[in-house]
């Protein structure tokens, strides 16, 4: 009896330090939503002040990244979990390294809202970045959403969003060339803006990650490098073949 009960303690305390991983994991990528917001706000209200002031939350980011790959380490090292306990350590260390380079991305966003306060604003008031943010923005908080809840098919529809801001980044490259080539006095103006393109293009890429990180913790599959058909097509398997076992 009094093994049971040792065993079943253990068992509690487990859940509770893996719980405790995916709560810190959304706790990190709710700060990352919240600087993320900040460097948009400096970029549409020219606040330059705001931009640089990024740089102090991206700190408590790097923080957040080394608390928890410590806990990671420390339930490795002392649980030896092993199938979907594994797989949520696993997922947690990689999400938090994507989490973390998004943090550095829109730091840079934040250091280019502050040099972009400082030029003349085009007549369109860089619509175009700001519906590139917007879209990154609903990205970001969408593969958190799919992580806290383990949701497959969210994760796959924010992946395919990603196409959608790789063609924006590159109609804004390609729209700054233009301006630069027809009046060469827009050309500080349109490198950086084409700097900030590039980070929000990177912060998808590593919003895309997680994303696969969060289908690899529920379904166990490893998605990296395969294109989004035959990802579906091989999640839509995997689901068959559970629902098959007795």
């Amino acid at each position: 009896m009094e093994v049971e009960s040792l065993s079943q303690h253990t068992s509690r305390s487990f859940s509770k330090d893996l719980a405790g991983i995916h709560n810190l994991v959304l706790t990190m990528g709710g700060l990352v939503e919240e600087q993320f917001d900040r460097a948009v706000k400096a970029i549409a209200e020219a606040d330059s002040e705001l931009g640089l002031g990024i740089a102090e939350s991206d700190r408590h980011v790097n923080e957040m990244e080394m608390r928890i790959d410590e806990e990671c380490r420390r339930i490795l090292a002392t649980r030896a979990p092993a199938a979907r306990d594994l797989r949520l350590i696993v997922a947690a260390m990689k999400t938090i390294t994507d989490l973390e380079r998004i943090g550095d991305e829109t730091e840079k966003i934040g250091q280019l809202a502050a040099r972009l306060a400082t030029v003349k604003r085009p007549s369109t008031n860089f619509r175009e970045l700001r519906n590139l943010t917007h879209h990154v923005k609903g990205m970001i908080r969408d593969a958190l959403d799919a992580f806290a809840r383990m949701d497959v098919q969210q994760a796959l529809e924010v992946m395919k969003a990603d196409e959608i801001v790789d063609e924006e980044y590159e109609a804004i490259s390609r729209q700054s060339l233009t301006f630069m080539l027809e009046d060469p006095r827009t050309i500080t103006r349109e490198m950086e803006l084409c700097w900030a393109a590039r980070a929000l293009e990177r912060i998808g890429d590593h919003t895309k990650n997680i994303c696969e990180h969060a289908i690899y913790m529920a379904h166990g599959t490893d998605i990296r490098h395969s294109s989004l058909t035959s990802v579906e097509s091989e999640i839509s398997l995997a689901s068959s073949a559970r629902q098959t076992i007795p």
